[in-house]
């Protein structure tokens, strides 16, 4: 796949992910607990925004180019989007960002790039589902639950255009304006979560102790972050060392290299597992204002 040790990182915490919820799947089919075959599909959702992350959906294009985590303050990727890299191409070369404020803004860039893929792939399934529903000649109490099904994927469509559009409303912003100093959150994915918070059925005892928790989650993926930088130097070095020949210098980076893996693995997937949990909360909050 040629993806970087960052990457391979990610890739692990997200099957890691992926395989806990399918265990907790088959253990509920067994009980006869997805009749409808929700879950399932989510899962097969899930699995396929996976795959097209890391390129292992059989498209060429849909590949990441991704060789070092750091390159001139950002990652060495393309945007998909004319206008998102019309409003990066702006705040590069408007001097009011730092180069600690690029890298910052460069993670919501790419954050807003993964919105929009997962989003098009949620409306591919709806509309693949969609069609099957269409060619039903007779209607059925299966086809009732099938009808639900669809309401809620398009609910979540709603949801995440939403969530699409506030993004992007703040890039434009940001871009032009700068970064806020008084802005209360700065990891783009916790941005997106209190956005939302403020918008579900929360009283304002349970919005400030989400906000509570929005801190401590912001300091879990800024402790990530930190890794995973430490782990791309790390990647760098090793493969400088190689070359070298001297086996004790070598033996030391790889030992180094190793730990640091580990730790990113593992923080990775506390991080998304974190994140889901959160996503749930706030979706919960949100259903209730539409009922």
């Amino acid at each position: 796949l040629h993806l970087s040790a960052v990457k391979l990182a990610e890739l692990h915490s997200d099957l890691k992910i992926q395989e806990k919820d399918e265990l907790r799947w088959k253990k509920l089919k067994a009980e006869g607990l997805d009749e409808d075959g929700e879950k399932e599909a989510k899962l097969r959702r899930n699995l396929n925004v996976i795959m097209t992350k890391y390129g292992m959906n059989g498209k060429k294009d849909s590949q990441l180019v991704d060789t070092n985590y750091i390159k001139d303050g950002t990652e060495s990727d393309t945007l998909d989007d004319p206008r998102l890299e019309k409003l990066w191409s702006k705040a590069k070369t408007s001097g009011k960002f730092s180069d600690e404020e690029l890298d910052k803004l460069w993670r919501e860039f790419k954050h807003h790039k993964e919105k929009i893929r997962e989003y098009n792939i949620l409306l591919e399934t709806v509309s693949r589902t969609e069609d099957i529903h269409k060619n039903v000649i007779n209607p059925s109490e299966e086809n009732l639950v099938k009808e639900e099904i669809l309401h809620n994927k398009h609910r979540e469509l709603k949801d995440k255009l939403r969530s699409i559009n506030q993004g992007f409303e703040r890039l434009r912003k940001v871009s032009h304006q700068g970064y806020d100093t008084t802005s209360e959150f700065e990891e783009p994915r916790v941005i997106d979560l209190w956005d939302m918070a403020k918008s579900a059925n929360f009283t304002e005892k349970e919005l400030e102790s989400f906000r509570e928790e929005l801190k401590h989650f912001e300091a879990k993926i800024e402790k990530h972050h930190h890794y995973q930088k430490q782990l791309e130097i790390s990647h760098q070095k090793l493969k400088h060392v190689e070359g070298t020949g001297d086996k004790d210098h070598l033996n030391r980076n790889k030992e180094k290299y190793a730990m640091l893996e580990e730790k990113t693995k593992e923080l990775g997937y506390k991080v998304k597992k974190h994140l889901q949990d959160l996503s749930s909360r706030i979706s919960q909050g949100l259903q209730h204002n539409e009922l």
